[in-house]
């Protein structure tokens, strides 16, 4: 029986989202610009919550960690993509693409999650105020931390494992700009079915879950706002939740399109048009969506400010 030479992929050359030549400075110029936002503004979040004392409650708790999420895996995302606007050929180790893959992972779905204990926290604050500071106290909310970043790597590190296990011997180029599952599938000359069967079966269990305790929660939440006679105490419960109710129709919206549809139906190139809202967009918005209506960061961020101009007036006077 003759032996056939099998060459063993090493590396990987993501294609990124546009091959068009002028596209590639604009997309790079846009691209920079969000990942500048996108550092600035959940860096910037994560201090003031941090720094000022009323802002240590459980909502910007649960507030912080998800500005650290978003930064992390747009982080793990978007620098490396940037990199196709300015290379012809942009290459990736076998294992760097492992760990983009796990790292990407492993925060997308601790965000499913950490939405989900946000919109538990809101669900105490508005259905069970009295109760509020027995029900989400400092050691609940630790574990409603916790437990998604712990359970998010232990899922994350299974996908990897099984995904860079396969036998890739063909092309290597990811028609993609990072390394994601359903990509890299289609260039495995393995059998891929069961790991096909792995990212339905997990993604609609995280995303059933996660999805079930926002809705449960906003049931109650809607039920409670419709019983309140006042107006204003209506409206100031609706901005509680109105950003938040926003961020997760984005979010879950975008990943229920890309990863819970028929294979049939599946389109890579559709797939990273919407993986640029959750990878790139999202990560930016949140803490806009998030914060910027919201009176207490605003005071907070003047009162840094304002720190920050009498600190540069005293410098000044000393030259």
């Amino acid at each position: 029986m003759a032996k056939v030479n099998l060459t063993f992929v090493t590396e990987f050359i993501l294609k990124g989202i546009t091959e068009r030549p002028e596209l590639q400075v604009p997309c790079f110029v846009v691209f920079l610009v969000i990942y500048l936002v996108t550092v600035l503004g959940n860096l910037g979040l994560i201090t003031l919550i941090r720094t000022d004392a009323r802002l240590h409650t459980p909502m910007y708790y649960f507030l912080s960690h998800l500005a650290f999420v978003d930064l992390c895996y747009s982080s793990a995302i978007t620098p490396k993509m940037m990199v196709n606007f300015v290379v012809e050929h942009n290459t990736v180790a076998f294992y760097a693409c492992a760990m983009q893959l796990g790292c990407f992972l492993t925060f997308m779905i601790t965000e499913c999650f950490l939405l989900a204990s946000m919109a538990y926290d809101r669900y105490v604050a508005i259905c069970s105020p009295l109760h509020y500071s027995t029900l989400m106290s400092k050691r609940v909310c630790i574990q409603l931390v916790a437990v998604p970043y712990v359970y998010s790597f232990l899922v994350a590190l299974f996908h990897t494992i099984i995904t860079f296990r396969l036998t890739y011997c063909g092309p290597n180029v990811i028609n993609h700009f990072y390394c994601d599952d359903l990509p890299l599938l289609a260039l495995s000359c393995s059998d891929t079915r069961m790991k096909e069967i792995l990212i339905f079966a997990f993604a609609g269990f995280d995303m059933i879950c996660s999805s079930s305790i926002v809705l449960t929660s906003y049931a109650f939440i809607i039920t409670t706002i419709l019983r309140i006679r006042s107006t204003q105490g209506r409206l100031k419960a609706i901005s509680t939740c109105g950003s938040h109710m926003v961020a997760v129709t984005i979010f879950y919206g975008t990943l229920i399109f890309m990863y819970l549809q028929p294979k049939s139906n599946h389109s890579l190139d559709t797939d990273k048009m919407a993986s640029v809202f959750y990878t790139v967009v999202i990560p930016m918005l949140n803490p806009l969506i998030y914060s910027l209506r919201n009176k207490e960061v605003k005071s907070a961020s003047k009162k840094v400010l304002g720190k920050g101009c009498e600190t540069l007036k005293i410098l000044k006077l000393r030259k």
